[in-house]
């Protein structure tokens, strides 16, 4: 499961103390868990927000008074929901373990212990979620199964489903083929008195065959007999089904006449599943390939691996041959790939110049050879495309696919992000996910990562992207926030979640923030010489609350370009603020006297960000872009907004908020008072400062 703003842990904490809960939802959020969290300060309050607010978590203090233990478990009982609860415990002992145990609590958190009580829950989340999703499926599959029912009952092919030999389900059309009024004429009836006598010795051995597990054949060729005794050629397609709950097979069965040559149909098949330029498996073809291998994992503890594969600078190199040739191009790629696979592996064409490569039986040693002989195969030879001798170097990225990943889309995404990150680091190597094996893989992953954040402060290869702020009331204004973005060594841009979580782990994000800043000065002092009075506002993050020298750099900065320092906005999540309070005043005092204000961002998820707003005098909040999804339809977030404009208002803060993607959001936050908005429908994110705010 992946953690992150975009999937928000609604967490019910249950504690006589505002400052311990505050506490407990920074340590969540500092481990990269996005938490939505409420603290009812009595019973009633806990009844209602369980009834009318989903939830996924309750963490509730084991001598909590304000609601007691045995209430939250009374009341979570009597609601029917499937919400766990933890208990936060000063210490364990093994009574008090079993007590609480025995009382429904599905754990137990120590409160002196931040990483257990995020590790505990961490895994409660995971676990709750697998069981919502197996309850969707569950749905799905009830709705599926109904669904194939219907279209078993009108198909005209003659369909039937056979347990241990007998028919347990078959359609008009089957009954009608032997002659039969009703299901209940053939219900019960071994598949075998539909054979002819002649033979049935030689279908006997196919059902003791499929008796054992074997796989049934896809094509089988024999004699059926009708209730009236006629005889006619026929063929029987099997595949394994599922009905009721039952394993089963289903039985497709034609008379010979009615089926096509059998020559012909296999060679068309065979063209349905190529791509038509490379003449390999084409991408719908590859992805059932991948299902069945995964299934297969899942059933049987195989090892596959997946590979992803892309040419690097593709786009230089359609420049070198032009771009009439790119199917040449790809064809030429295609068949040095298919070349340098064993015989066994599957290859496709995966996407307009992505390949993928499906290895079976193959283990994490046998996967990163295979990779690494693809990367040197192309590295070391001359692909010949349209009169053109091109030199090709591979970027690849890739999964090994065992019991702790078994999940198709979960295994794409990973292979999608190593290829991505091995572009981001310059190509020309393979990176390679492996579960059972992550410290491995992410030690020289990690590495790669850090050697390319580093040269990318010494030689300046971030870019700043810019996007505007529209004031929704009152004159308008050049006001812009400034992304950072990553330039690899193709050119691309890499986004910040890529690289901006490993250098915070390796403690480079002081480094970037100065950059950024600095950068932020130059801009605005650009702007200056041409006439343009543009405020740009800036991310900075904790690391730089503890930097003393970033204050005075600013101050330096700003002289020696003649900026005025109002144009500079510098903007801290609400999160970092609370955990580091004293730097944060330290550092906005610092500025202020510069004239650069200082404002917080992700507003609103705290338990009570207003009292935070006591201690720290922000110029503005930034509201939580999770307020922002379905805005338009949604009463709830409409009410939370509207509160943080009345209260922003009262207090004289500026109020801005981000992610808009809807008329309906722009018409609530217009209502609200709100005073700046930015996203997507005002206008997107670019590396040019160009809106007409007029």
């Amino acid at each position: 499961m992946q953690f992150g703003k975009d999937t928000a842990l609604r967490l019910l904490i249950v504690d006589d103390s505002v400052e311990a809960a505050e506490a407990i939802v920074s340590g969540l959020r500092n481990a990269g868990i996005a938490v939505r969290p409420s603290r009812p300060e009595n019973e009633d309050e806990f009844q209602s927000l369980i009834e009318s607010q989903p939830q996924d978590v309750v963490l509730v203090a084991q001598n909590a008074a304000g609601v007691t233990l045995s209430k939250v478990m009374e009341k979570v009982d009597a609601s029917g929901k499937d919400l766990p609860v933890l208990v936060l415990v000063n210490a364990i002992d093994e009574a008090a373990l079993l007590k609480l145990m025995a009382a429904g609590a599905r754990g137990v958190a120590l409160r002196e212990h931040m990483e257990h009580i995020q590790n505990v829950v961490r895994a409660e989340w995971v676990d709750l979620e697998a069981r919502r999703s197996y309850r969707r499926l569950e749905a799905q599959m009830r709705e599926i199964e109904r669904r194939c029912d219907a279209l078993i009952d009108s198909s005209r092919d003659p369909i039937a489903y056979i347990h241990e030999g007998m028919h347990i389900r078959a359609n008009t059309a089957y009954l009608e083929m032997f002659g039969f009024e009703s299901f209940e004429d053939i219900e019960g009836m071994s598949l075998l008195d539909l054979v002819a006598p002649k033979k049935v010795d030689e279908f006997k051995k196919l059902l003791k065959q499929l008796s054992k597990g074997e796989l049934p054949p896809p094509r089988y060729e024999t004699e059926a007999v009708t209730l009236e005794g006629d005889h006619f050629p026929a063929v029987m397609e099997f595949a394994q089904a599922t009905y009721e709950g039952e394993s089963c097979l289903q039985v497709v069965l034609r008379k010979q006449e009615e089926v096509f040559d059998p020559r012909a149909a296999e060679e068309l098949e065979r063209l349905r599943q190529l791509d038509q330029v490379t003449g390999l498996l084409n991408r719908q073809t590859f992805l059932r390939a991948l299902e069945d291998a995964v299934g297969e994992t899942a059933a049987k503890a195989t090892a596959q691996g997946l590979l992803l594969i892309e040419p690097d600078h593709y786009a230089r190199l359609l420049q070198e041959i032009g771009l009439d040739a790119a199917d040449d191009l790809v064809a030429a790629l295609a068949e040095r790939l298919r070349s340098a696979v064993g015989p066994d592996d599957l290859v496709a064409r995966f996407g307009e110049h992505q390949f993928a490569v499906l290895t079976h039986n193959s283990d994490y040693a046998q996967t990163s050879k295979l990779a690494e002989s693809l990367r040197s195969a192309f590295a070391d030879t001359v692909i010949e495309a349209r009169n053109h001798s091109l030199n090709v170097t591979l970027s690849i990225g890739g999964v090994q696919i065992g019991e702790r990943i078994t999940n198709v889309p979960a295994i794409l995404g990973k292979a999608a992000q190593g290829l991505q990150s091995t572009i981001g680091v310059g190509g020309n190597r393979a990176e390679l996910y492996d579960p059972s094996a992550t410290d491995r893989a992410e030690i020289e992953r990690v590495a790669a990562w850090v050697t390319r954040i580093r040269e990318a402060i010494a030689n300046d290869q971030f870019v700043i992207h810019f996007q505007p702020l529209v004031p929704l009331h009152g004159a308008p204004e050049e006001m812009y926030e400034t992304l950072l973005r990553l330039r690899g060594e193709d050119g691309s841009l890499v986004q910040p979640l890529t690289f901006l979580p490993i250098a915070e782990e390796h403690g480079l994000l002081g480094e970037i923030d100065r950059w950024v800043v600095t950068r932020a000065i130059q801009l605005i002092a650009e702007r200056q010489r041409l006439n343009h009075r543009t405020r740009l506002m800036v991310k900075i993050t904790q690391a730089s609350l503890q930097d003393d020298s970033l204050v005075q750099h600013i101050g330096e900065q700003l002289r020696i370009l003649g900026v005025d320092g109002r144009l500079l906005v510098l903007q801290i999540p609400e999160s970092k603020v609370f955990t580091n309070l004293r730097g944060a005043q330290q550092f906005q005092a610092g500025v202020a006297q510069f004239g650069v204000r200082v404002g917080l961002e992700q507003f609103g998820i705290g338990l009570n960000p207003f009292q935070l707003l006591s201690h720290f005098d922000a110029s503005f909040i930034k509201i939580d872009r999770s307020f922002m999804k379905e805005l338009g339809t949604s009463a709830e977030h409409q009410q939370r907004v509207r509160e943080f404009a009345a209260k922003a208002q009262e207090l004289g803060k500026q109020t801005i908020a981000e992610h808009v993607q809807d008329a309906g959001s722009m018409s609530t936050l217009f209502s609200a008072g709100i005073d700046y908005a930015q996203g997507h429908f005002l206008a997107p994110a670019g590396p040019e400062m160009d809106y007409e705010f007029g």
